[in-house]
């Protein structure tokens, strides 16, 4: 199946070698290779939201983060926790 997906920072060739992995991945390889993608996207966020909110204990990191995923409404129905700056 041709894929129509390209980056426009990897050159076709490339583009394809890394389609044609991804079609060869196992269902249990591709479930891995989305939760290592996870949980670095959350690693990124979180110390993007430690230099914006130095003074901001583990906890609330977390739940800023929470918010920056599921968004500040349903963080608060579920932890009852809003930002105390809004954000």
């Amino acid at each position: 199946m041709p894929h129509t997906a390209r980056s426009a920072d990897t050159t076709p060739d490339v583009d394809a070698l890394r389609f044609e992995r991804y079609a060869r991945m196992s269902p249990s390889e591709k479930a891995a290779r989305i939760v290592d993608l996870t949980r670095t996207a959350c690693t990124l966020a979180l110390a993007g939201l430690r230099a914006r909110y130095p003074g901001a204990d583990e906890r609330e990191l977390l739940l800023r983060l929470t918010a920056l995923r599921l968004g500040a409404e349903t963080t608060s129905r579920a932890y009852g926790w809003r930002a105390p700056d809004g954000a």
